[in-house]
């Protein structure tokens, strides 16, 4: 289970630490994207939506007491009444999960709460100690694996050391890769508390509060305290950007992601393209659009031509249409183009605007 950073005993947990940001990105115009950035929602402090479903509040520390799971690398002090020897010494979590305390002898430690380990080592010292008052603390969290995915160069389920901000998880993850999105989406289980974010609700069953932010905002720190504190058990999701390709008989072939609710035309594509190059058959252009469903594309025939000279309307692309302008040869060999051109989609480069 995913751990953050903190200080567990009566005063454990009081209030989530937002971190620092690391280092800002710039984004070059028209240029291949090889540095991230993203634009999308605006969010700051945790506040009731409208939902139905009310957010809570970050939960009080006897709660948290009851809700963290303890792991591996994880260190602990128990304090037992009367027990000098057992009391205050500092106590790895061992790899398989066990710590040995004298009286007590070998427990098996990770996968409980702390007051489920409070009570075994309470019923062990029963032997030796008439009615011992056991109290445990966890002063390191090492064991904290988040998942982490979507569009990053390596996504997956990371451990984490210590506690992590939404900026050093994703520098964990490799980063965004280079077809990732605008937005970056936290989900977090309910028993930790709302994420504290103006964007934050609770989804229809209750149990998870989702949140999204600004990759670009939290990559150049433009608003830090976006940049929140990662939980246990956090979902960390970059989605795939919306992207439209232009491919064929044009000065710059690839792919164009679109910024946040963006639309654009064939002949706004055209142009960040490059335009059409001198061997171009322009009024055998083809849009290619994907059927929903079922892994095709249906041809959109487009007369570029007309287009460009004004007696014909602009036509509007859809998210990974392929704009095909195929150069002037036999029907015959622009069909075979036009097949090969869905194959060749993911190896283009992609521009970032």
């Amino acid at each position: 289970m995913e751990r953050i950073f903190l200080h567990m005993h009566l005063s454990f947990f009081t209030s989530v630490i937002f971190g620092t940001v690391l280092g800002g990105v710039l984004v070059g115009q028209q240029t291949p994207i090889s540095t991230k950035a993203a634009a999308v929602v605006q969010p700051h402090v945790a506040t009731a939506p409208a939902s139905p479903v009310p957010v809570l509040e970050p939960l009080s520390p006897q709660v948290i007491r009851s809700t963290y799971l303890l792991g591996p690398d994880d260190q602990i002090t128990v304090h037992v009444l009367d027990a000098e020897e057992i009391s205050d010494k500092p106590t790895r979590i061992d790899q398989t999960g066990f710590i040995r305390l004298p009286l007590a002898g070998r427990i098996k430690a990770a996968g409980l709460n702390i007051e489920e380990l409070e009570t075994e080592i309470t019923t062990r010292l029963k032997k030796y100690i008439k009615q011992p008052e056991v109290s445990v603390s966890v002063m390191e969290f090492r064991s904290q694996p988040v998942s982490i995915i979507g569009s990053v160069k390596s996504p997956g389920v990371h451990q984490l050391q210590g506690r992590k901000t939404l900026v050093e998880c994703l520098s964990l993850a490799g980063g965004p890769a280079d077809d990732a999105g605008y937005s970056v989406k936290i989900t977090r289980k309910i028993e930790w508390g709302a994420i504290p974010l103006q964007s934050a609700i609770t989804d229809p069953s209750g149990k998870y509060s989702v949140a999204q932010v600004s990759l670009e905002d939290i990559m150049s720190a433009r608003n830090p305290g976006e940049n929140i504190t990662i939980f246990p058990e956090d979902i960390i999701s970059v989605p795939r950007a919306e992207t439209v390709y232009v491919i064929g008989t044009v000065g710059r072939a690839g792919g164009y992601i679109l910024h946040e609710k963006e639309n654009l035309s064939v002949l706004q594509a055209l142009s960040l393209a490059g335009g059409i190059g001198p061997s171009a058959a322009p009024q055998n252009a083809r849009i290619l659009r994907p059927v929903p469903g079922n892994g095709s594309r249906v041809e959109i025939p487009v007369n570029l031509k007309t287009v460009m000279a004004g007696q014909s309307k602009d036509v509007p692309l859809q998210p990974e249409d392929i704009l095909f302008v195929p150069a002037s040869a036999p029907k015959k060999a622009m069909a075979r183009a036009a097949e090969a051109a869905i194959q060749v989609t993911t190896g283009l480069v992609l521009y970032r605007r």
